[in-house]
């Protein structure tokens, strides 16, 4: 899976299992995260994708295997230990307190302090930083969170997401309860924060979104590894045909199917990004 043109990976998780009982969710799974790059996460419901990402952010522990973040061993026992590693992960229900307005959420649980009192002005002023880092349009950060549309209550969480400033944020089915205007918005924003390297894995089901950003997507099935592709080296219909008969054995990295792939009749290139890890 490891691309020798590409720098050292963020992330690398190496034979990772865990088991529920007697379910096993995950059966020696490796993943590797290159700085920048946008790793599009795909497998049917019961893949083992959530998961595998619970255990990078700390909260699964996992029963075999090896993470690394920038080359050094870590061991997450919560999500807050994956949180000063420079890890966030942002789920379906973002997790926002409508009652509260944008700036309030952004902060939620650190407000900035002068003395005994909230610094507002601070808070306010570092919210609206973040919110024009990201070029996320809303109209003010005084604003009900319960009054902005899923699209932009999505990129507030982003946004709180990338006031810890990390290195790897991992969307979970970003765009599940998005019109199509408010997923082009979260596209663009993903695409924004890849050209600060900030690296991202997305969990999805809808392929289109991860060909229109993504660098490369990796399917899982039954808690198994089947195989990644480069997005500027395969097309919707391949990654369809490993996600329903993919095997372990048959699997094949983004780099062995790189070289097995016709010089002579190359697909067509599906990503704007033109891929690239």
């Amino acid at each position: 899976m490891v691309d020798t043109q590409s720098p050292p990976p963020i992330v690398e998780m190496r034979g990772i299992e865990k088991a529920f009982g007697a379910v096993q969710a995950l059966r020696k799974v490796d993943l590797v995260l290159y700085p920048g790059e946008i790793l599009g996460l795909v497998g049917d419901n019961s893949a083992g994708k959530s998961t595998l990402m619970k255990i990078l952010t700390g909260a699964y522990q996992r029963d075999t295997g090896e993470i690394l973040v920038a080359g050094r061993p870590v061991q997450f026992k919560s999500p807050h230990e994956s949180r000063d590693a420079g890890i966030e992960m942002i789920y379906q229900d973002f997790a926002l307190c409508g009652n509260m307005d944008v700036g309030q959420n952004i902060f939620l649980g650190r407000w900035p302090l002068k003395g005994p009192f909230v610094d507002r002005r601070a808070m306010y002023a570092e919210a609206d930083r973040v919110l024009k880092r990201l070029k996320v349009d809303v109209n003010s950060v005084y604003q009900k969170v319960e009054s902005l549309s899923g699209g932009r209550q999505q990129s507030v969480a982003i946004a709180r997401a990338i006031s810890f400033e990390p290195r790897v944020v991992i969307l979970d089915e970003p765009t599940a309860n998005l019109s199509v205007m408010a997923t082009e918005r979260l596209l663009e924003t993903m695409l924004e924060l890849k050209r600060q390297g900030v690296a991202q894995i997305i969990i999805s089901h809808r392929l289109v979104d991860i060909f229109a950003v993504g660098d490369r997507v990796m399917v899982l099935k039954r808690g198994e590894y089947v195989g990644d592709r480069y997005i500027r080296n395969t097309d919707e219909h391949e990654v369809l045909e490993i996600i329903v008969s993919g095997t372990r054995e048959t699997a094949l990295t983004a780099d062995e199917a790189s070289r097995r792939r016709p010089q002579s009749s190359p697909l067509p290139n599906s990503s704007p990004q033109g891929g690239g890890t």
